[in-house]
């Protein structure tokens, strides 16, 4: 224990020591193509795509409820369900499985699948176009989007005019607002019309002055949509067109547009009131209130989620375009500052497109987002459950977006009543459930696609979202109240479901499939795997509530019983089946056997090694390669291995090649689940929390030796954030929600540190190897300060064999603590060597150095790779170890 000293304080430092470059992506040229180059704004119902063309700005739009499909006249739409008994279905697929063991997918989807019937897809709503008649040759064209402040622009000079155009969604106001100005008085005329794309064939278009109201039905299911636009002009004058409103000689204009449906989430007619009058208040609201108002209001709500997270590798703001800026980064031609800024972009990118598709009071954010060109979208922009929604709130708990959660609990929990019907008719069971995909309509049946339709797993991989926020929020009422009996009903499902194994009396998911892939079988591994972390998570929950008891026996024993989907192969691999039947050449995009490394947390290197290393080899054979989702995947995964060097490399994978100019990712098509899954991958690779300690830069990549990151979230109500240098921690920073102990673990606590107040007081802590403990406070902040140094210098260039490295050690005593002497030296791998072996440094008083000088010499056969080499400092109580990667080219 070391002892907290009341007369020795520290002055607080600042997070960061330099202000960072902005998040801004820019072009020099309109889009021409919605998906590579359109710039997505949204407040989480209202997404809008700017392409910055001049002559007729197009800006496309969506409102997250209009949907094709559900409930409809004529229709007999079951949610998926079958449309008649099959009392036998079940049984059979079980029996073919139990007698073959493998059973190919058609046959499955013969017994238990049927084609869908009113699945529909998310829809466009149309474009808004402004149009400003031919200007003419334009010069210094630039548009952008600032996703610090949530605003797109666009500017150009034509005929010594300048132009300048803001686009945003606001949150606060419920519209979309786009303002037109110019720097010459009068110099402005526009027609702001909006199209109607096909299927829309009782649509009325009026005009009304300045406001602008397109309403009808959709043609499919006669869901009633309605649009309005209003347009204010400072100067000049504003008139109705036919189908347009008319703006001439104004000095700037503001447009606001809002828009709804009838749409509603509940059961089972997914119908609620004409949305005539709450689009009229609300764009009445919004047209009363003037553009900086508007902006002003939008700027602050997106900035307080958006600012909450600060990450700063070394980054520098580079002067060519988005475009440019990738092509260099694929091409390997940056400057590394100048990469490290891409990466910080598409980090926060990833944030900022989340805060834009996913608010309180709209659906959750599918496929797409909120962003989508057609009326009938690739996979209908849907709501796949077997990773992709999951997926796209990955980052919301780690990246301080918790708010932008409560879309995808109201959803969950939407799906439960047609869920119940779903377990009851098809399968018997209690509970509830939904399969591979559902839209929002309540389909949780099956569709009959043989690889893709089935997977009742997804209510169980769902619920665990439940208990993320809860372990991330500390919140008991929403743990009461909303995830609980949520997760109680899944787990009543599987009660009803499991059946046993009469391989080993085991219980197992049959039919079970390894999604996209493979032969059906009983007990795959991602089935058991989901089941067991459900069943786990509900008993804890219940625990925590204490609630249920004799329903937690039921779990406990059912948890004994079942086959827990953790196996170790033939060539060391983490088997995807229950059988050894895993091919090392298997290149899939998924890795669903992995689901217990991540996001689940039955492995871990610090928990199973045998398991985490069985996974490795898995991830190893499955290869880099993969669709936009699936790289952002394998960033997590190596995260969770501790391999920061290999997250890094998927993350360069995902920029590299399946990224768009408009850093939207492709799977391809456009799929937003890669963003959201790359930049929670980023969180993994500085802060987890899922093992019951916060491990404080556990992947932290080498080409990101130095930086410092702020606000990110850990589990038990904690915020994070750390500097390093030297990839190593100069400070850790910690904010607590409630009161109660916290565990962190760092290299940096082998040696000397102290716990620091707000205040400067220090506070008592314990060590227990690399694992640092101490009391916290409901509401205080802490510092973590290490009381011993270690910084090293070398070129950073990369070397040729047979070549030599100067290695540079400074030992410092940052605090006020004096390091005893020291022995150094520079462990290398075989063949190298380092010169001289050891040096022996002498003691340091407090705020003072001393420093050692090595020589690595590089073997002559030396591959062309990055060598693992690492200088340890070693005291008589404790040895700090600090990575000094070298790079070998020929």
């Amino acid at each position: 224990m070391v002892p907290a000293s009341a007369d020795d304080p520290v002055s607080a430092t600042p997070a960061h020591e330099r202000e960072l470059p902005p998040h801004r992506l820019w072009y020099e040229e309109p889009a021409t193509s919605w998906e590579d180059e359109g710039l997505p704004i949204g407040n989480g119902h209202l997404g809008g795509v700017v392409f910055g063309t001049v002559d007729v700005e197009r800006v496309q739009f969506n409102e997250k409820t209009l949907w094709t499909g559900g409930p409809a006249p004529g229709r007999d739409y079951t949610n998926g369900n079958w449309t008649s008994p099959r009392p036998d279905a079940l049984a059979d697929a079980r029996r073919l499985i139990e007698e073959n063991g493998e059973v190919e997918p058609e046959a499955i989807a013969e017994l238990l699948g049927q084609s869908k019937t009113g699945y529909g897809s998310y829809s466009t709503f149309g474009e808004l176009r402004l149009d400003v008649g031919d200007v003419g040759a334009v010069d210094d064209y630039v548009r952008d989007l600032d996703i610090d402040d949530g605003v797109a622009s666009v500017a150009y000079t034509a005929d010594g005019v300048r132009y300048t155009r803001e686009f945003f969604a606001s949150y606060p106001d419920g519209v979309l607002v786009a303002r037109l100005s110019a720097d010459e008085p009068g110099a402005l005329s526009v027609d702001v019309s909006q199209t109607i794309p096909d299927g829309r064939s009782n649509t009325e278009v009026t005009v009304d002055g300045a406001r602008l109201t397109v309403a009808g039905n959709l043609d499919d299911n006669g869901l009633r949509f309605e649009s309005q636009v209003h347009v204010t002009a400072d100067g000049g004058t504003v008139g109705a067109g036919e189908e347009a409103v008319m703006v001439e000689n104004a000095d700037a204009v503001t447009i606001v547009l809002g828009a709804g449906t009838d749409y509603s989430d509940e059961y089972p007619e997914y119908r609620g009131d004409d949305p005539h009058e709450r689009v009229t208040d609300v764009v009445d609201a919004a047209a009363d209130s003037s553009y900086q108002q508007l902006r002003d209001a939008h700027v602050a709500d997106h900035r307080d989620l958006f600012d909450r997270v600060a990450l700063d590798i070394g980054q520098e703001l580079p002067g060519i375009p988005t475009d440019q800026l990738l092509d260099g980064y694929a091409s390997g031609t940056l400057e590394a500052p100048h990469a490290r800024y891409l990466e910080t972009l598409y980090t926060q990118y990833g944030r900022y497109l989340l805060v834009a598709s996913s608010r309180p009071g709209s659906l959750p954010a599918n496929l797409q987002g909120v962003w989508a060109e057609g009326t009938s979208n690739p996979w209908s922009a849907d709501y796949h459950v077997n990773i992709n929604l999951q997926m796209n709130y990955w980052p919301a708990e780690v990246m301080n977006l918790a708010e932008t959660a409560g879309p995808l609990h109201e959803f969950i929990d939407a799906l439960r009543a047609p869920g119940r019907v779903s377990a009851g008719e098809m399968f018997d069971a209690s509970g509830w459930v939904v399969h591979n995909e559902t839209n929002p309509y309540g389909y949780t049946g099956v569709h009959d696609w043989p690889t893709a339709f089935w997977f009742p797993e997804a209510n169980g991989w769902l619920s665990r979202h439940l208990w993320e926020h809860y372990l991330f929020t500390q919140d008991d009422e929403f743990l009461a109240d909303t995830a609980y009996p949520i997760m109680k009903g899944a787990s009543e499902f599987w009660l009803d479901f499991l059946v046993e194994d009469p391989r080993d009396g085991t219980l197992v998911v049959s039919p079970s499939y390894s999604p996209e892939h493979g032969p059906y079988t009983a007990g795959a591994a991602m089935s058991q795997q989901v089941v067991w972390d459900l069943l786990t998570t509900t008993t804890a929950a219940a625990e925590e509530l204490d609630v249920d008891e004799e329903f937690r026996a039921t779990l406990r024993e059912t948890l004994d019983q079942l086959d827990p989907g953790l196996r170790i192969g033939s060539w060391g691999q983490l088997q995807e089946w229950k059988e050894d039947i895993d091919d090392p050449g298997d290149r899939h995009r998924h890795v669903s056997h992995l689901y217990a490394l991540h996001p689940g947390n039955q492995i871990a290197p610090e928990t199973t090694p045998e398991y985490a290393e069985a996974a490795e080899v898995s991830l190893n054979a499955r290869g880099d390669g993969g669709t936009g989702w699936s790289k952002a995947w394998k960033i997590n995964f190596w995260a969770r291995l501790l391999d920061g060097d290999r997250a890094h490399t998927m993350l360069r994978e995902q920029l590299t090649g399946s990224t768009l100019p408009n850093l939207w990712d492709t799977h391809p098509p456009f799929q937003i689940d890669g963003n959201f899954g790359g930049t929670a991958g980023v969180g993994e690779m500085l802060v987890q929390s899922h093992v019951g300690v916060i491990d404080v830069l556990p992947a932290l990549p080498s080409a990101w030796a130095g930086g410092s990151v702020d606000g990110l979230r850990a589990r038990g109500g904690f915020t994070v954030g750390a500097s390093w240098r030297a990839g190593m921690p100069t400070e850790v920073r910690l904010s607590s929600d409630e009161s109660g102990e916290v565990s962190l673990r760092s290299e940096m606590f082998t040696a000397p540190v102290r716990v620091y107040r707000e205040n400067g007081r220090p506070v008592e802590h314990s060590t227990d190897g690399d694992v640092l403990t101490f009391a916290t406070s409901a509401g205080a902040n802490y510092r973590i300060v290490p009381q011993v140094r270690v910084d090293i210098e070398r070129p950073d260039d990369a070397r040729r064999p047979g070549s030599s490295v100067p290695v540079s050690v400074e030992l410092s005593a940052p605090d006020r603590r004096a390091v005893p002497a020291t022995g150094a030296s520079v462990e290398v791998p075989d063949g190298w060597s380092a010169e001289p072996e050891s040096v022996r440094m002498r003691a340091v008083p407090p705020r003072g150095s001393a420093t050692a000088e090595f020589t690595v010499n590089v073997p002559d056969d030396a591959a062309d790779a990055t060598h693992p080499l690492s200088v340890e400092v070693r005291a008589d109580e404790w040895t700090i170890r600090v990575p000094v990667p070298v790079e070998v080219h020929r």
